[in-house]
Parts: structure tokens; C-alpha cells; sequence
């Protein structure tokens, strides 16, 4: 009990200067072949479109990417395609593209992708857009030919959110950047700490605490303006924030009556409603995409573990029994799968796993890493970003909810944690 208190009360030590990179670890043993030439550019535009599109299909583990400087040939229409020369270097895929300069500072990108085997085209798509959004359109391009040939929706073009600071615990940032850690852009700078950060459904607000010297408190920020609103103030803790699927209401603790306990706000009317009413500690709420149920983590049962509550019922269900301690629980968005903080008995480390609320199982999911806290699910519920120690320092890692794609998201100038994956946008 006592570790997820200090959990929700800590101050966080990273970098104010923070850039997220990218280490690829480990991926998936039978990986797509594939090859992402170099598109034929008119203009000067600095992001290169193929050169982001062959990174976030590598980092998703999921493909095996052939260095331009080993393809046989560099072809920039249909016409060029020698599918022979590519089957010789044993591709299964290969996409082309082009990148044309429009009237008004305006760029159009063209790609095609190939089947070799079968010498067919695929997908073909025409994009738009100024130079300022090539990334996205890289990213959008990413996404097509990921659920092409894998059937699952691409999660490229989403955000990330994460707080760092200075060495000296004197600055906090909030940050948001591409799920690469591309364009990093500072939301809020205070003196005081910021943790808990959590996605508004549609991706326009951010909820986060900020410890202040008056105690924690609750805001929630247009990511537009940059105005905030201050949610909670009471007394004692105010907690764990958490967007209902409308968006219209809050879930968070307080300790405002005694005891920490998952409370509702709605965000209209102020209305605030009780959830949990025990003597053990009641904290992290997440709602589960119906809008009816929230998972939460308490010690009712001695030792923190994991329950579902039902809003209209109150009726509460264990949903962890495996393992000394389970805590931080994020729910995928095909609501089978339970993400947690997972400790298989006491003294032993604390990792990232995965419960299949279906068959039961749970299975860990990292052990490269330290300390693994704070997951976050990607949207198409693929990936799980988390906070962890490697090397003595703090940073985030992610990996898939099949543990068998791990990537690091070290920042380039200190530490960085409390990551949450954003929605999609559209």
C-alpha cells in the first residue's frame, strides 16, 4: 500500500530539455519483409516522407525494413518495378512513392504499395498538404499500410503525452509529441510537480495533479488555448484523474472524507458522486469503454489488487489474484485485455503485464527494465507505453500486449516519465 501512495504524491525527476528517441530492442521473430524506397522529391521541404514511413513500420516490430543502400534498384513509378529483383532479395512488400511541389506551398505525396509475389498493387493514396505536415502525412501513410497488412488500425499519427524537468526538481514540464517523440511541445511549465497526465476522449484536453505548496490539486487544460481549470482542491488528496468515454465527467480521488476513495465529477454541472465507500484504500480509477464500469486498485483484500465496480449497481468484482501486488490497471480498447502494474511476490521487481479478462491469464510482459510503472494503451490497443528505470535512469519503454515487440523511448537530455498514450483524432 504504501508504494502506490507515494505513487500518487511523488515528485518526478527528468529532463526540462527532454527529445525522445527511439532503440528498437526486440520484435517480432516472423516480421514482414519490406521496402520503403526513397520517394522522388521536388521541393525543400526537411522531413523525408519515406524515411518516417520506414521507421514507425520498423518500430512497430512488426516489419523487417531493407536499407535503401542494399536495394537492387531505387524506382520511382510502376513501370520501373522489377518484381524478380525483389523477390532475389527476399521482400514480400515494396512501396514507392513520389513527393510534387503544388501552387501555394502546398505539397501532394503519391505512394504505391506491392504485393511482389503476386506483382499486384495493393494500396495506392494522393495526400496534400504544406510543408509543415509532411510528418503527418508520413505518419498517415504509416497507418494505411499498417492495417493493410496487418488488419489492425495504425496508431502512428497519435500523440503522446509525458512530464519531465530540470536536474535541480526546480521546473516540470507537461509535454506532448508524435508517438515517435517527434515535435515535442511544451503544454505547461511550473515550479511545481505534474504527474498523472491523462487524454480527454477526444484528444483535446489534458487532465493532470500539480502538487502545490497548498497540496495536490486537479486541472484540466484545452490543449488549444492553453487556459486550464482547476477541478479539485479539497482537502487532503486530490488524485488520479481519469476521463469518462463522453468526456463529460471526471473520475479521481480524494481524501476529502477521511479516506481515499474513487469519486465522479461531473464537469458541466460540478456535481460531484461517491463511488467506493470502504476502510482500505481506493485509488487509480479507469473507466471501461461502456461508460458503466470503472477499474480501480485497493487493499481490501490486504495487499493492492485490482476490482471493477459496477456505476449503477455499486456492486464490486476482484479482477487480480495472481501476484502479490497489481495497481495501475489501463483496460485496451476491445476491452478483453487488462494492462497493469504487476508484482509476482514480494522483493520481486515490479513489471508490465497483461491479463486476458476473457481466459484469465495473466502473462508479464517485460523484464529488460526496472521499476515499471505508469502504462499507458496505445488507441488500437497494441502497444503499452510505461515509465521504467534502464541504465540508472528514468525513461519511458513500450511494448506490445503480445510481449513480443519492446522498444525504448529514451529522452536525449535526462529523464522522462508518467507517459499516456492519446486517442485518435478523427
Amino acid at each position: 500500500m504504501k508504494r502506490y501512495l507515494s505513487i500518487l504524491l511523488m515528485s518526478l525527476c527528468v529532463s526540462a530539455q527532454a527529445e525522445l528517441t527511439i532503440e528498437i530492442t526486440q520484435g517480432i521473430a516472423s516480421s514482414i519483409p519490406i521496402s520503403v524506397v526513397p520517394f522522388k522529391f521536388e521541393g525543400t521541404a526537411k522531413d523525408s516522407v519515406d524515411e518516417i514511413v520506414r521507421t514507425d513500420l520498423e518500430r512497430s516490430g512488426h516489419f523487417s525494413l531493407l536499407e535503401p543502400d542494399d536495394m537492387l534498384s531505387q524506382p520511382q513509378s510502376e513501370d520501373d518495378i522489377y518484381f524478380t529483383d525483389w523477390r532475389l532479395l527476399k521482400q514480400e512488400y515494396v512501396v514507392i512513392g513520389t513527393i510534387s511541389a503544388l501552387p501555394n506551398q502546398q505539397y501532394q505525396v503519391r505512394y504505391q504499395l506491392f504485393d511482389v509475389f503476386n506483382e499486384k498493387e495493393l494500396l495506392t493514396q494522393s495526400l496534400k498538404g504544406t510543408a509543415s505536415q509532411l510528418r503527418d502525412i508520413a505518419h498517415r501513410v504509416s497507418d494505411a499500410i499498417y492495417e493493410q497488412l496487418t488488419g489492425i488500425r495504425g496508431a502512428f499519427s497519435t500523440k503522446i503525452a509525458y512530464v519531465t524537468t530540470n536536474s535541480k526538481r526546480t521546473k516540470f514540464n507537461l509535454s506532448i509529441a508524435d508517438s515517435d517523440g517527434a515535435r515535442e511541445k511544451v503544454v505547461l511549465s511550473s515550479k511545481y510537480s505534474i504527474f498523472s497526465p491523462t487524454w480527454s476522449p477526444d484528444g483535446k484536453r489534458l487532465a493532470y495533479v500539480m502538487l502545490e505548496d497548498s497540496g495536490s490539486k486537479v486541472y484540466v487544460q484545452d490543449l488549444v488555448t492553453g487556459k486550464k481549470q482547476l477541478v479539485s482542491a479539497n482537502k487532503g488528496i486530490n488524485s488520479a484523474p481519469s476521463f469518462s468515454p463522453d468526456g463529460k465527467k471526471l473520475a479521481l480521488v480524494l481524501s476529502k472524507d477521511g479516506n481515499p476513495e474513487i469519486y465522479i465529477i461531473n464537469l458541466a454541472t460540478r456535481h460531484w458522486t461517491r463511488v467506493t465507500n470502504h476502510y482500505a484504500i481506493d485509488t487509480e480509477p479507469n473507466w471501461m469503454p461502456d461508460g458503466e464500469h470503472i477499474i480501480f486498485t485497493s487493499g481490501r483484500s490486504g495487499n493492492p489488487q485490482i476490482y471493477r465496480v459496477s456505476l449503477s449497481s455499486g456492486y464490486v468484482e476482484r479482477l487480480t489474484f495472481e501476484g502479490s501486488y497489481n495497481a495501475r490497471a489501463r483496460l485496451a480498447q476491445d476491452g478483453r485485455f487488462l494492462v497493469l502494474v504487476h508484482q509476482a511476490k514480494k522483493g520481486a521487481p515490479f513489471h508490465i503485464a497483461s491479463l486476458d479478462l476473457v481466459r484469465g491469464l495473466l502473462q508479464t510482459l517485460t523484464s529488460d527494465t526496472e521499476l515499471d510503472e505508469s502504462p499507458s494503451v496505445s488507441p488500437n490497443g497494441v502497444m503499452v507505453m510505461y515509465a521504467a528505470k534502464y541504465n540508472k535512469r528514468s525513461i519511458l519503454a513500450a511494448v506490445s500486449v503480445a510481449g513480443d515487440v519492446k522498444f525504448l523511448v529514451p529522452s536525449k537530455n535526462g529523464d522522462v516519465r508518467e507517459p499516456a498514450w492519446g486517442p485518435y483524432l478523427d
